[in-house]
């Protein structure tokens, strides 16, 4: 019996992910417009993460794309908080699902209905109708295992002793709710899904072995328990998502403990939206009503929390904001990229919180060749800190490069549509790029303290050569900051190649310079010609990498012809480089 129950959650659970997975997938670019709208205000916020959620199927996986987007500075912590309050709302749709469906009509003939409407889907050459045919093979595999799970569930006629229990625990006591709450918590925290819980309670309840006090009990457990996910993915995560993390849960625990102290209150005002007196209801009549009675208790339950918190944001987030304060320990070089492995089964929001990093990492590729100009060609008073300062900036994108690509290659394990596929591989190799612009500029850095400490004075025909490159090295590191995340055009592309050609052409200059003043046997010190070199093949390379993120960028078929010449002309780089 153990097993049987054991093999139709497992089936009802993958079935929920195969669904999630299809319906995300045929939502494709749409999911993404939807997610844009989480930066609008509460009430947007607050839609959004409902819609978002009846979208993914899973309030859990909602959260954890929160956590990792306060993680990336892709949201604040007053927006996560409506969302989070969205996200409640959403889940409750599961139950509705199972409420409306799962108990009045022969689930078993749904079932096998959607599979066989899947199985002619699945051979289409359209990724679009191949999404859909996953839709209905996860929601005819949802059904079957709900089918099971409910012929698993024992039959407990016979069991005095345990009927005893469960009448005890419906008593409506105090103690007894507690007992109630803090079980549905701990099994949605090993479910690990707060779908599959309320599925159980709700064949409990249709079975009549549990009654109205501990069933709405269990579902108030519930919310908590759905909790420890998004909790889980901020362990190691910066402050912000830490704080969302705990928003979370402070939000379904404050409202828990009202719906408690406000609980046959809450009961009546359930029944009176239902249109009946659920404790003048016993037996057979109380078991045929008893699971949309749960399924509207636990969206009533869900509003009622959102309308309490919704005009206090602010102070609550100043609370969250006292508890959870900020750690120094993310105030240093330290770069963490929260994601989870078990919900990689949403990589459109997983995509949109890495581009963004990638966004920050082109931003500091920039900021750190500017600090280095402002370093060595300014007045600086203090070189080592400008130093350490710029070796901290280097090591934070080394960080930034691994964890980010290793989330990519995460992404790209789990089944992914081509877009997402080919998304993916051109960040892994920008991100490359920007890293190698990092190393350059640091190896500038080495270069230009070396001669700084050793007092090598250049002339000034090599000072404005090098200042011409520097010029046209910092405009081409903006020009791709500012078009990152961006598809470039064909015109931008032709900016972006004429950038190069000039740093190609800077370069060479200083390179003939320094062969003519060491031709012409002049006293000149040959360690600072040297140095001058060494500069020009940095900041060459710069722009190597910054054509090749351009190139990455500039992915529409039509533009093809050029990227062709783009290839020519980069051909050109290697020997210019070599020399």
């Amino acid at each position: 019996m153990i097993f049987e129950l054991a093999g139709s959650l497992g089936l009802f659970l993958y079935g929920m992910r195969i669904m999630s997975e299809g319906l995300q997938k045929a939502a494709g670019d749409k999911m993404k417009h939807v997610l844009h709208l989480m930066t609008g205000n509460r009430f947007v916020a607050v839609i959004t993460g409902a819609v978002v959620t009846m979208l993914v199927q899973s309030s859990s996986a909602t959260t954890v794309m929160l956590v990792s987007f306060v993680n990336a500075g892709l949201m604040t912590l007053q927006q996560a908080v409506g969302v989070i309050f969205g996200a409640n709302i959403g889940t409750t749709v599961t139950a509705w699902i199972i409420a409306l469906l799962g108990f009045t009509v022969d689930i078993t003939i749904l079932a096998l209905i959607a599979i066989a409407v899947s199985l002619p889907m699945m051979y289409s050459k359209k990724v679009s109708i191949k999404n859909m045919a996953e839709v209905f093979l996860g929601f005819g595999l949802l059904f079957i295992g709900l089918h099971y799970m409910q012929a698993s569930i024992p039959d407990l006629s016979g069991q005095v002793g345990v009927l005893k229990f469960l009448t005890a625990l419906d008593s409506g006591s105090v103690w007894t709710m507690i007992i109630c709450v803090v079980v549905g918590m701990v099994m949605t925290m090993i479910l690990q899904a707060s779908s599959a819980a309320m599925a159980i309670t709700l064949t409990m309840a249709y079975n009549g072995w549990i009654g109205v006090y501990a069933a709405t009990a269990l579902c108030l457990g519930q919310n908590i328990g759905t909790t420890i996910t998004a909790f889980l993915a901020s362990v190691g995560g910066n402050t912000g998502a830490k704080r969302a993390a705990m928003a979370h849960v402070l939000f379904n625990v404050i409202g828990t403990v009202l719906a408690m102290l406000l609980f046959k209150p809450l009961l009546s005002l359930v029944g009176l939206i239902c249109g009946y007196d659920i404790f003048a209801l016993s037996g057979t009549a109380l078991q045929q009503v008893l699971p949309t009675y749960l399924a509207m208790f636990h969206t009533t339950f869900n509003v009622l929390n959102t309308l309490v918190f919704f005009p206090i944001v602010k102070p609550f987030c100043t609370l969250i904001e006292k508890i959870v304060p900020e750690s120094a320990e993310y105030k240093e070089n330290t770069y963490h990229f929260t994601y989870v492995a078990s919900h990689m089964e949403t990589p459109e929001i997983f995509i949109l919180a890495i581009r963004e990093e990638v966004k920050k990492m082109s931003q500091l590729a920039a900021n750190m060749f500017d600090d280095y100009l402002e370093a060595f060609n300014g007045n600086c008073k203090d070189m080592p800190e400008r130093v350490k300062k710029l070796k901290g900036m280097e090591e934070y994108a080394d960080q930034m490069q691994e964890q980010l690509s290793g989330a990519c290659v995460k992404l790209l394990q789990d089944s992914q549509t081509p877009t997402n596929a080919n998304s993916l591989t051109t960040m892994i190799r920008i991100m490359d790029e920007l890293e190698s612009c990092t190393d350059s500029t640091m190896d500038l850095t080495i270069v230009s303290d070396r001669l700084y400490f050793e007092d090598g004075t250049l002339s000034k025909e090599a000072q404005e050569a090098l200042h011409d490159l520097e010029d046209q090295v910092q405009k081409y590191l903006h020009f791709i900051d500012d078009r990152m995340n961006t598809t470039i055009s064909l015109s931008e592309m032709q900016i972006a190649m004429d950038m190069e050609a000039r740093i190609n052409e800077a370069r060479n200059r200083i390179g003939r310079q320094v062969e003519l003043r060491l031709s012409r046997n002049e006293k000149t010190d040959v360690r600072l010609q040297l140095h001058i070199l060494e500069q020009a093949r940095h900041m060459e390379h710069i722009g190597d990498y910054c054509i090749n993120i351009a190139e990455s960028s500039f992915q529409l078929i039509k533009h093809a012809p050029v990227l062709e010449k783009t290839k020519v002309a980069g051909s050109s780089r290697s020997s210019s480089t070599a020399g």
